[in-house]
Protein backbone atom coordinates (compact mmCIF):
# COMPACT_ATOMS: atom_id res chain seq x y z
CA UNK A 1 0.00 0.00 0.00
CA UNK A 2 1.94 3.30 -1.20
CA UNK A 3 0.51 6.55 1.45
CA UNK A 4 -0.82 7.86 -1.84
CA UNK A 5 -3.72 5.73 -1.49
CA UNK A 6 -7.07 7.76 -0.35
CA UNK A 7 -8.70 6.63 1.75
CA UNK A 8 -6.47 3.56 2.39
CA UNK A 9 -7.02 -0.11 2.96
CA UNK A 10 -6.01 -1.26 6.82
CA UNK A 11 -6.56 -4.91 5.96
CA UNK A 12 -2.75 -5.65 5.68
CA UNK A 13 -2.00 -2.80 7.92
CA UNK A 14 0.72 -3.77 10.99
CA UNK A 15 1.52 0.38 11.88
CA UNK A 16 -0.96 2.57 14.04
CA UNK A 17 -3.66 3.15 12.18
CA UNK A 18 -3.93 6.88 12.61
CA UNK A 19 -0.26 7.66 11.28
CA UNK A 20 -1.17 5.08 8.43
CA UNK A 21 -4.73 7.76 7.64
CA UNK A 22 -2.30 10.77 8.13
CA UNK A 23 0.55 9.39 5.76
CA UNK A 24 -2.77 8.96 2.85
CA UNK A 25 -4.12 12.14 3.72
CA UNK A 26 -0.57 13.59 3.18
CA UNK A 27 0.12 12.22 0.22
CA UNK A 28 -3.25 11.88 -1.64
CA UNK A 29 -3.43 16.03 -1.02
CA UNK A 30 0.93 15.87 -2.45
CA UNK A 31 -1.11 13.98 -5.31
CA UNK A 32 -4.00 15.94 -6.42
CA UNK A 33 -6.35 12.84 -5.25
CA UNK A 34 -7.16 15.78 -2.95
CA UNK A 35 -7.81 19.08 -3.98
CA UNK A 36 -7.96 22.70 -1.75
CA UNK A 37 -11.49 23.17 -0.61
CA UNK A 38 -12.14 19.21 -0.84
CA UNK A 39 -14.77 18.25 2.00
CA UNK A 40 -13.73 14.97 3.64
CA UNK A 41 -16.16 12.56 5.08
CA UNK A 42 -17.38 13.41 8.74
CA UNK A 43 -15.24 11.56 11.87
CA UNK A 44 -17.62 8.40 11.92
CA UNK A 45 -18.53 8.27 8.62
CA UNK A 46 -15.04 7.25 7.67
CA UNK A 47 -14.85 5.08 10.58
CA UNK A 48 -17.78 3.41 9.32
CA UNK A 49 -16.34 2.91 5.86
CA UNK A 50 -13.11 2.14 6.67
CA UNK A 51 -13.73 -0.28 9.60
CA UNK A 52 -11.67 1.53 12.35
CA UNK A 53 -12.94 3.36 15.19
CA UNK A 54 -14.34 7.48 15.10
CA UNK A 55 -11.00 8.17 17.62
CA UNK A 56 -8.61 6.96 15.53
CA UNK A 57 -10.16 9.22 12.36
CA UNK A 58 -10.66 12.23 15.47
CA UNK A 59 -6.93 11.93 16.05
CA UNK A 60 -5.80 12.06 12.22
CA UNK A 61 -7.85 14.68 11.41
CA UNK A 62 -6.22 16.68 14.53
CA UNK A 63 -3.07 15.95 13.29
CA UNK A 64 -3.85 17.05 10.18
CA UNK A 65 -5.28 20.43 11.41
CA UNK A 66 -2.18 21.00 13.35
CA UNK A 67 0.02 20.50 10.51
CA UNK A 68 -1.83 23.01 8.50
CA UNK A 69 -3.26 19.92 5.77
CA UNK A 70 -6.56 20.47 7.16
CA UNK A 71 -9.61 23.11 8.32
CA UNK A 72 -12.21 21.98 10.58
CA UNK A 73 -14.93 24.47 11.37
CA UNK A 74 -18.14 23.45 13.59
CA UNK A 75 -20.48 22.88 11.84
CA UNK A 76 -19.38 22.93 8.52
CA UNK A 77 -17.15 20.17 8.56
CA UNK A 78 -13.24 19.22 7.59
CA UNK A 79 -11.95 20.46 4.40
CA UNK A 80 -8.18 20.59 2.71
CA UNK A 81 -6.55 23.48 3.65
CA UNK A 82 -4.82 26.48 1.47
CA UNK A 83 -1.49 26.00 2.06
CA UNK A 84 -0.97 29.83 1.46
CA UNK A 85 -3.52 30.43 4.48
CA UNK A 86 -1.50 30.86 8.08
CA UNK A 87 -1.45 27.06 10.28
CA UNK A 88 -3.24 26.65 13.33
CA UNK A 89 -0.66 28.06 16.24
CA UNK A 90 -2.97 26.72 19.04
CA UNK A 91 -4.61 29.03 21.75
CA UNK A 92 -1.13 28.69 24.09
CA UNK A 93 1.14 31.37 24.44
CA UNK A 94 4.59 30.96 25.16
CA UNK A 95 4.86 34.74 27.64
CA UNK A 96 1.98 34.41 30.10
CA UNK A 97 0.30 37.38 30.84
CA UNK A 98 0.24 38.51 34.60
CA UNK A 99 -3.51 38.63 36.19
CA UNK A 100 -3.04 41.21 38.48
CA UNK A 101 -5.89 40.32 40.63
CA UNK A 102 -4.91 36.59 40.79
CA UNK A 103 -1.73 34.85 42.17
CA UNK A 104 -0.45 33.60 39.28
CA UNK A 105 1.21 30.06 39.82
CA UNK A 106 1.68 29.40 36.07
CA UNK A 107 4.93 31.22 34.64
CA UNK A 108 8.24 30.56 36.08
CA UNK A 109 10.04 34.06 36.55
CA UNK A 110 13.47 35.05 38.05
CA UNK A 111 13.56 35.86 41.48
CA UNK A 112 14.37 39.45 41.90
CA UNK A 113 17.71 39.57 43.54
CA UNK A 114 19.16 42.93 42.22
CA UNK A 115 19.52 42.13 38.98
CA UNK A 116 18.16 45.66 37.14
CA UNK A 117 20.49 47.74 39.16
CA UNK A 118 23.50 45.16 38.18
CA UNK A 119 21.63 45.33 34.49
CA UNK A 120 21.81 49.18 34.35
CA UNK A 121 25.55 49.21 35.71
CA UNK A 122 26.89 47.09 33.05
CA UNK A 123 24.79 49.06 30.54
CA UNK A 124 27.04 52.31 32.51
CA UNK A 125 30.25 50.41 31.93
CA UNK A 126 29.51 49.42 28.49
CA UNK A 127 28.47 53.34 27.19
CA UNK A 128 31.54 54.31 29.22
CA UNK A 129 33.91 52.31 26.57
CA UNK A 130 32.88 54.21 24.15
CA UNK A 131 32.50 51.00 20.85
CA UNK A 132 30.94 52.22 17.74
CA UNK A 133 27.23 50.95 17.01
CA UNK A 134 27.03 51.09 13.70
CA UNK A 135 27.76 47.58 11.95
CA UNK A 136 26.10 44.35 12.25
CA UNK A 137 27.74 42.49 14.56
CA UNK A 138 30.39 39.95 13.23
CA UNK A 139 32.63 36.36 14.56
CA UNK A 140 34.76 39.49 15.72
CA UNK A 141 32.56 41.67 17.14
CA UNK A 142 31.02 38.71 19.05
CA UNK A 143 34.20 37.18 20.36
CA UNK A 144 33.80 38.79 23.92
CA UNK A 145 30.54 37.24 24.58
CA UNK A 146 31.22 33.94 23.20
CA UNK A 147 34.00 33.34 25.45
CA UNK A 148 31.73 34.91 28.70
CA UNK A 149 29.24 32.16 27.63
CA UNK A 150 32.11 29.84 27.65
CA UNK A 151 32.76 30.46 31.34
CA UNK A 152 28.99 30.58 32.05
CA UNK A 153 28.40 27.04 30.97
CA UNK A 154 31.66 25.91 32.87
CA UNK A 155 34.65 23.21 32.28
CA UNK A 156 32.43 20.73 32.35
CA UNK A 157 29.04 20.22 31.13
CA UNK A 158 29.24 20.99 27.23
CA UNK A 159 32.42 19.60 27.45
CA UNK A 160 35.80 21.43 26.89
CA UNK A 161 34.21 24.32 24.54
CA UNK A 162 36.16 27.26 23.20
CA UNK A 163 34.63 30.36 22.06
CA UNK A 164 34.82 29.51 18.46
CA UNK A 165 32.25 26.09 19.33
CA UNK A 166 29.96 28.67 20.73
CA UNK A 167 26.90 30.48 18.76
CA UNK A 168 24.79 33.17 19.97
CA UNK A 169 21.23 33.57 20.01
CA UNK A 170 17.65 35.23 20.58
CA UNK A 171 17.13 33.50 23.68
CA UNK A 172 17.18 29.34 24.31
CA UNK A 173 13.80 29.00 21.79
CA UNK A 174 15.55 30.88 18.84
CA UNK A 175 18.46 28.08 19.51
CA UNK A 176 16.34 25.34 19.59
CA UNK A 177 14.66 26.74 16.32
CA UNK A 178 17.96 27.10 15.02
CA UNK A 179 19.63 23.51 16.03
CA UNK A 180 16.04 22.06 14.12
CA UNK A 181 16.96 23.93 10.88
CA UNK A 182 20.41 22.99 10.59
CA UNK A 183 19.03 19.33 11.43
CA UNK A 184 15.84 18.69 9.84
CA UNK A 185 15.53 17.74 6.20
CA UNK A 186 13.63 16.19 3.43
CA UNK A 187 9.46 16.70 2.51
CA UNK A 188 7.91 15.00 6.04
CA UNK A 189 10.97 15.88 8.54
CA UNK A 190 10.07 14.22 12.18
CA UNK A 191 11.13 15.57 15.63
CA UNK A 192 10.87 12.92 18.94
CA UNK A 193 10.74 14.23 21.94
CA UNK A 194 9.06 13.67 25.91
CA UNK A 195 4.93 13.10 25.48
CA UNK A 196 5.08 15.82 27.99
CA UNK A 197 7.15 18.75 26.77
CA UNK A 198 7.39 22.76 27.24
CA UNK A 199 5.11 23.91 24.87
CA UNK A 200 8.12 26.46 22.79
CA UNK A 201 9.30 22.20 21.50
CA UNK A 202 5.56 22.48 19.55
CA UNK A 203 5.65 26.12 18.59
CA UNK A 204 9.36 25.52 16.99
CA UNK A 205 8.25 22.15 15.27
CA UNK A 206 5.16 23.86 13.53
CA UNK A 207 6.91 26.43 12.59
CA UNK A 208 9.49 24.07 11.06
CA UNK A 209 6.56 21.95 9.39
CA UNK A 210 7.83 19.05 11.49
CA UNK A 211 6.15 15.67 12.74
CA UNK A 212 5.98 15.40 16.83
CA UNK A 213 6.30 12.35 17.92
CA UNK A 214 6.17 11.68 21.67
CA UNK A 215 8.26 9.27 23.77
CA UNK A 216 6.63 8.03 27.04
CA UNK A 217 9.13 9.05 30.22
CA UNK A 218 9.19 6.92 33.86
CA UNK A 219 10.74 8.71 36.68
CA UNK A 220 14.20 8.78 35.59
CA UNK A 221 13.44 10.62 32.06
CA UNK A 222 12.90 8.79 28.31
CA UNK A 223 12.54 5.73 28.41
CA UNK A 224 15.24 3.88 25.85
CA UNK A 225 12.84 1.39 25.07
CA UNK A 226 10.00 3.63 24.29
CA UNK A 227 12.52 5.43 22.51
CA UNK A 228 13.74 2.48 20.20
CA UNK A 229 10.09 1.59 19.40
CA UNK A 230 9.50 5.06 18.01
CA UNK A 231 12.35 5.32 15.80
CA UNK A 232 11.84 1.75 14.45
CA UNK A 233 8.49 2.77 13.33
CA UNK A 234 8.16 6.64 12.55
CA UNK A 235 12.20 6.93 11.92
CA UNK A 236 12.99 10.40 13.09
CA UNK A 237 16.19 13.19 12.60
CA UNK A 238 16.22 14.87 15.96
CA UNK A 239 15.53 14.37 19.91
CA UNK A 240 14.53 17.10 21.84
CA UNK A 241 14.85 16.61 24.96
CA UNK A 242 15.41 18.48 28.65
CA UNK A 243 17.44 16.32 30.58
CA UNK A 244 18.62 18.27 33.34
CA UNK A 245 15.91 19.62 34.70
CA UNK A 246 12.52 18.63 32.89
CA UNK A 247 9.52 21.11 32.58
CA UNK A 248 7.09 20.12 33.53
CA UNK A 249 7.75 17.24 35.57
CA UNK A 250 11.75 18.11 37.31
CA UNK A 251 12.77 15.04 35.72
CA UNK A 252 16.28 14.71 35.66
CA UNK A 253 17.88 11.75 33.76
CA UNK A 254 20.83 10.34 35.60
CA UNK A 255 23.98 9.73 33.70
CA UNK A 256 23.56 5.77 32.78
CA UNK A 257 20.19 6.59 31.18
CA UNK A 258 21.92 9.58 28.76
CA UNK A 259 24.29 6.57 27.66
CA UNK A 260 21.71 4.48 26.99
CA UNK A 261 19.76 7.00 24.84
CA UNK A 262 23.68 8.45 23.09
CA UNK A 263 24.33 4.71 22.25
CA UNK A 264 20.20 4.51 20.72
CA UNK A 265 21.26 8.17 19.13
CA UNK A 266 24.40 6.89 17.09
CA UNK A 267 22.56 3.16 16.47
CA UNK A 268 19.81 5.25 14.28
CA UNK A 269 21.95 8.15 13.36
CA UNK A 270 19.64 10.92 15.14
CA UNK A 271 20.98 14.06 16.38
CA UNK A 272 20.20 14.94 20.05
CA UNK A 273 18.95 18.68 21.23
CA UNK A 274 19.33 18.98 24.71
CA UNK A 275 17.67 22.16 26.04
CA UNK A 276 18.98 22.86 29.77
CA UNK A 277 17.43 26.58 30.17
CA UNK A 278 15.84 25.56 33.36
CA UNK A 279 18.72 24.10 34.26
CA UNK A 280 19.82 27.42 37.08
CA UNK A 281 22.39 25.32 39.09
CA UNK A 282 25.19 24.09 38.09
CA UNK A 283 25.55 20.12 37.35
CA UNK A 284 28.13 17.31 37.96
CA UNK A 285 26.24 15.09 35.28
CA UNK A 286 27.59 15.75 31.65
CA UNK A 287 25.29 16.71 28.83
CA UNK A 288 24.46 14.43 25.48
CA UNK A 289 27.09 16.97 23.67
CA UNK A 290 29.65 15.45 26.21
CA UNK A 291 28.38 11.99 26.19
CA UNK A 292 27.77 11.97 21.97
CA UNK A 293 30.05 15.05 20.59
CA UNK A 294 29.63 14.39 17.09
CA UNK A 295 25.95 14.62 17.42
CA UNK A 296 24.46 16.76 20.30
CA UNK A 297 23.49 20.26 20.26
CA UNK A 298 23.57 22.01 23.93
CA UNK A 299 21.73 25.26 24.29
CA UNK A 300 20.54 27.30 27.18
CA UNK A 301 20.25 31.21 27.51
CA UNK A 302 20.14 33.69 30.54
CA UNK A 303 16.01 33.84 30.96
CA UNK A 304 15.77 31.75 34.11
CA UNK A 305 19.00 32.19 36.14
CA UNK A 306 19.47 36.01 35.53
CA UNK A 307 16.73 37.87 33.49
CA UNK A 308 13.92 37.52 31.39
CA UNK A 309 14.50 40.36 29.81
CA UNK A 310 17.92 39.42 28.66
CA UNK A 311 17.17 37.90 25.30
CA UNK A 312 20.31 36.13 25.34
CA UNK A 313 20.85 32.38 24.34
CA UNK A 314 23.89 29.90 23.40
CA UNK A 315 24.18 27.18 21.37
CA UNK A 316 27.01 24.76 21.58
CA UNK A 317 26.97 22.27 18.34
CA UNK A 318 28.36 19.19 17.63
CA UNK A 319 32.13 19.20 16.61
CA UNK A 320 32.58 21.08 13.52
CA UNK A 321 29.08 22.42 12.87
CA UNK A 322 29.65 25.51 14.40
CA UNK A 323 30.38 27.45 11.20
CA UNK A 324 26.41 26.10 10.10
CA UNK A 325 24.70 27.07 12.51
CA UNK A 326 26.10 30.39 12.83
CA UNK A 327 25.63 30.98 9.07
CA UNK A 328 21.91 29.73 9.94
CA UNK A 329 21.50 32.46 12.82
CA UNK A 330 22.68 34.97 10.53
CA UNK A 331 19.83 34.13 7.62
CA UNK A 332 17.47 34.20 10.42
CA UNK A 333 18.34 37.63 12.58
CA UNK A 334 21.92 38.64 11.23
CA UNK A 335 23.18 38.49 14.62
CA UNK A 336 22.63 39.44 18.13
CA UNK A 337 22.63 42.96 18.67
CA UNK A 338 26.26 44.33 19.51
CA UNK A 339 24.81 46.58 22.41
CA UNK A 340 23.12 43.05 23.93
CA UNK A 341 26.22 41.43 23.52
CA UNK A 342 28.32 43.79 25.08
CA UNK A 343 25.98 44.41 28.12
CA UNK A 344 25.75 40.55 28.64
CA UNK A 345 29.86 40.03 28.40
CA UNK A 346 30.46 42.80 31.22
CA UNK A 347 28.09 41.27 32.93
CA UNK A 348 29.37 37.89 32.84
CA UNK A 349 32.97 38.82 32.84
CA UNK A 350 33.40 42.01 34.49
CA UNK A 351 30.14 41.65 36.71
CA UNK A 352 28.01 39.55 39.08
CA UNK A 353 26.44 37.20 37.08
CA UNK A 354 27.47 34.44 38.79
CA UNK A 355 26.39 35.82 42.20
CA UNK A 356 22.73 36.21 40.96
CA UNK A 357 22.68 33.09 39.59
CA UNK A 358 23.54 31.49 43.42
CA UNK A 359 21.47 33.65 44.82
CA UNK A 360 18.48 33.18 42.59
CA UNK A 361 19.21 29.31 43.39
CA UNK A 362 18.87 30.17 47.26
CA UNK A 363 15.65 31.87 46.71
CA UNK A 364 14.26 29.08 44.26
CA UNK A 365 15.59 26.49 46.98
CA UNK A 366 13.56 28.55 49.97
CA UNK A 367 10.15 28.16 48.04
CA UNK A 368 10.58 24.61 46.97
CA UNK A 369 10.81 23.98 51.14
CA UNK A 370 7.64 25.97 51.24
CA UNK A 371 5.52 24.04 48.82
CA UNK A 372 7.13 20.32 50.10
CA UNK A 373 6.22 21.19 53.53
CA UNK A 374 2.61 22.21 52.96
CA UNK A 375 2.00 19.63 49.49
CA UNK A 376 4.49 17.09 50.79
CA UNK A 377 1.64 14.78 51.70
CA UNK A 378 0.50 14.44 48.00
CA UNK A 379 2.10 12.94 45.45
CA UNK A 380 4.38 15.64 43.92
CA UNK A 381 7.87 15.85 42.16
CA UNK A 382 10.00 18.28 42.74
CA UNK A 383 13.82 19.79 43.15
CA UNK A 384 15.92 21.70 45.18
CA UNK A 385 16.67 24.01 42.44
CA UNK A 386 13.51 23.92 39.95
CA UNK A 387 11.24 27.01 40.34
CA UNK A 388 7.95 24.57 39.94
CA UNK A 389 6.61 21.43 41.11
CA UNK A 390 4.86 18.90 39.45
CA UNK A 391 1.79 17.62 41.28
CA UNK A 392 -0.27 14.36 40.09
CA UNK A 393 -3.80 14.44 41.55
CA UNK A 394 -5.64 12.30 43.79
CA UNK A 395 -8.35 10.34 43.04
CA UNK A 396 -11.30 12.43 42.88
CA UNK A 397 -9.64 15.02 40.54
CA UNK A 398 -9.06 15.76 36.93
CA UNK A 399 -6.58 17.99 35.73
CA UNK A 400 -9.05 20.41 34.03
CA UNK A 401 -11.44 20.65 36.45
CA UNK A 402 -8.72 20.87 39.40
CA UNK A 403 -7.34 24.39 37.20
CA UNK A 404 -10.83 25.48 37.11
CA UNK A 405 -11.61 24.80 41.01
CA UNK A 406 -8.35 26.61 41.69
CA UNK A 407 -8.89 29.45 39.22
CA UNK A 408 -12.28 30.05 40.96
CA UNK A 409 -10.08 30.52 44.32
CA UNK A 410 -8.34 33.14 42.50
CA UNK A 411 -5.19 30.64 41.90
CA UNK A 412 -3.62 30.12 38.70
CA UNK A 413 -1.90 27.10 37.58
CA UNK A 414 -1.35 24.68 34.68
CA UNK A 415 -3.18 21.84 33.54
CA UNK A 416 -1.00 19.18 32.54
CA UNK A 417 -2.95 19.42 28.63
CA UNK A 418 -0.82 22.43 28.29
CA UNK A 419 2.48 20.14 28.15
CA UNK A 420 0.86 17.07 25.79
CA UNK A 421 1.47 16.60 22.24
CA UNK A 422 -1.48 17.23 20.05
CA UNK A 423 -2.09 13.03 19.62
CA UNK A 424 -0.59 12.22 22.94
CA UNK A 425 -2.28 11.77 26.59
CA UNK A 426 -2.01 14.17 29.29
CA UNK A 427 -1.40 12.51 32.55
CA UNK A 428 -3.40 13.61 35.44
CA UNK A 429 -1.50 16.30 37.24
CA UNK A 430 -0.55 19.83 37.42
CA UNK A 431 2.33 21.88 37.41
CA UNK A 432 2.67 25.09 40.00
CA UNK A 433 5.14 27.53 39.79
CA UNK A 434 6.59 29.39 42.80
CA UNK A 435 6.02 32.86 42.17
CA UNK A 436 9.46 34.86 43.21
CA UNK A 437 7.32 37.69 43.30
CA UNK A 438 5.18 37.03 45.62
CA UNK A 439 5.71 37.81 49.18
CA UNK A 440 6.04 33.96 51.16
CA UNK A 441 2.95 34.21 53.27
CA UNK A 442 0.52 34.84 50.44
CA UNK A 443 2.72 31.57 48.70
CA UNK A 444 2.23 30.04 51.56
CA UNK A 445 -1.77 31.14 51.60
CA UNK A 446 -2.50 29.87 48.14
CA UNK A 447 -0.49 26.86 48.41
CA UNK A 448 -2.76 25.37 51.99
CA UNK A 449 -5.77 26.31 49.21
CA UNK A 450 -4.43 24.22 46.88
CA UNK A 451 -3.88 21.54 49.71
CA UNK A 452 -7.30 22.24 51.11
CA UNK A 453 -8.68 21.35 47.01
CA UNK A 454 -7.05 18.39 46.85
CA UNK A 455 -8.33 17.22 49.96
CA UNK A 456 -12.04 18.20 48.78
CA UNK A 457 -12.66 17.05 45.01
CA UNK A 458 -15.78 18.15 43.62
CA UNK A 459 -18.17 15.31 43.24
CA UNK A 460 -17.97 13.82 39.99
CA UNK A 461 -15.01 15.24 38.79
CA UNK A 462 -13.17 11.99 38.28
CA UNK A 463 -16.02 11.38 35.28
Amino acid sequence: MTDTIWPPDFEDCTDHKYLVLVQSLRGAIRSGQLSIGDKLPPVRELAWELGITPGTVARAYKIGVEEGLLNTTVGRGTFVADGRMDPVWGPEPLVTETQNEDIDLRAVRVPDVGQDAAIRAAMVQVASHGAPYLLCPDAKSDHVARQAIVKWIGPDIAGRVSADDVVLTLGAQSASVISLQCCLHGPAPAVLTEDITFPGVRHACRLLRAEVIGVAMDEHGLRPDRLEDALRRHGGQVLVTSAQAHSPTTTHTPLARRQEIAELARKYNVQIVEDDCYAIACSDVPSYRVLCPDRAWYLGSLTKAVSSALRFGYLVPPEGRAQLARHVAQSNFYGVPQPMLDICAEFILNGPAEDIRRRVVNVIEERVRVAVNILGSWDIRWRADTPFIWLKLPQGWRGSTFVRACDAEGIRIKSADEYALPDGHAPNAVRIALAPELPVADLQAALEKVSTLLANPILGSDN
